[in-house]
């Protein structure tokens, strides 16, 4: 009688079917994980940044630690923290223009002339309106935040019913204000006698209420804090945040949803316009007083908020924080020109290495939601 022996069992594991994907090992799957995490692209384009400029001052024989060290320092030192708080202010009310249309996937480039339309009504409301202090200081932020909310709601309507997207209409209609405002106070309403193009001086009750004992830090810095904070609760406690957010994630999507996108557009318009006329605002009505032609533009205040927006994700939690990083740059600029010999445009260029790389990841973002829609 024959008995049969079991064949010997396989020395190798059984291979995987054919077009089947390996299962990634941990580490890869770790490392992929923290990859897709959202503060990848943020922190990876300032170290882009960073390393750009250092790469650039290294090229000109210039040393780079010295060079941020003395950022850092200038803007942070204890006689430049007064400063340092204003323009943290002004950043973060113009991140808060950028950030409001970000949350629905719009750019608001615009910042500018929604800036010196509110900057020219304050002038005009505090300057000439006979009215006793606590009233108009509030009337002439009010105006400017109406003011410049109407000139942002403008490029709405010529989106959803001319088809010109918001970041055109608002790149071309900037600077359309921005003359109109120089013409005025060149020509119109500058002070007579002056050979500098600005306005007469505020009346004394109308000028913008000192915080204590500092020169530059004012009750405007408390009312762009406040206007954060409605941001914050609007996003996350309310219908129209949530409609913002699931627009800005897929357009498509929501539009099915039932979501006005129009008037969502519209109403996101008007308030990052406000935002920036009440900045403007309280510019004028901070020392020296007066509305000075260019002097709105110039510190780039606007591109500045749109960086920190963008480095936010316009997430009104982050944009205060991240408003920090560009106002070092803008203030420790000048220190890092007389310490380092670093010409202070440096930081522009940092800014916009910023900003063409978040504006590049929300792009990206935007054709892959719609076509994972289609």
């Amino acid at each position: 009688m024959s008995t049969t022996t079991p064949p010997d069992a396989p020395s190798t594991p059984p291979a995987a079917p054919a077009g089947a994907t390996p299962a990634p090992r941990p580490a890869a799957r770790i490392l992929n994980t923290a990859l897709r995490h959202p503060a990848v692209v943020p922190i990876g384009a300032v170290v882009v940044a960073l390393l750009i400029g250092a790469a650039i001052m290294l090229a000109a024989g210039l040393d780079p630690i010295v060079a941020y060290t003395a950022v850092v320092s200038g803007a942070l030192e204890p006689g430049t923290l007064d400063y340092t708080f204003s323009v943290w202010g002004f950043i973060c009310g113009m991140a808060l223009a950028a950030a409001i249309p970000l949350r629905m996937g719009e750019f608001n480039l615009g910042g500018n002339g929604q800036l010196v339309l509110g900057g020219l009504t304050a002038a005009l409301i505090a300057g000439y309106a006979p009215l006793p202090g606590p009233i108009v200081i509030p009337l002439a932020v009010i105006g400017a935040a109406v003011v410049s909310g109407a000139f942002g709601a403008l490029s709405a309507p010529l989106a959803t019913r001319f088809g010109i997207p918001i970041i055109i209409s608002t790149l071309l209609l900037s600077p359309v204000a921005v003359a109109i405002v120089s013409y005025l106070v060149r020509f119109q309403i500058g002070e007579a006698g002056s050979a500098v193009a600005q306005t007469p001086r505020l009346p004394e009750g109308a000028r913008m209420w000192a915080l204590g004992d500092f020169s530059y830090s004012n009750v405007g810095l408390l009312v762009i804090i406040a206007m954060m904070i409605v941001f914050w609760v609007v996003d996350s406690r309310s219908a129209v945040g949530y409609e913002l957010r699931v627009v800005g994630a897929n357009r498509r999507f929501g539009a099915y949803g039932g979501v006005r996108v129009g008037r969502l557009a519209l109403g996101a318009m008007a308030a990052a316009g406000a935002a920036a006329g009440v900045v403007g605002a309280i510019i004028v009505m901070s020392s020296p007083y007066r509305l000075i032609d260019g002097a709105l533009i110039s510190p780039g205040y606007t591109f500045a908020g749109v960086a920190a927006a963008l480095l936010a994700g316009g997430r009104p939690l982050l944009v205060p924080v991240t408003a920090i990083l560009f106002t070092v740059l803008q203030v420790g600029g000048a220190a890092m020109e007389r310490s380092a010999d670093v010409p202070r445009q440096l930081s522009d260029v940092l800014q916009g290495v910023v900003i063409v790389v978040l504006a590049l990841r929300v792009v990206l973002d935007q054709r892959r939601s719609e076509r994972s829609s289609a």
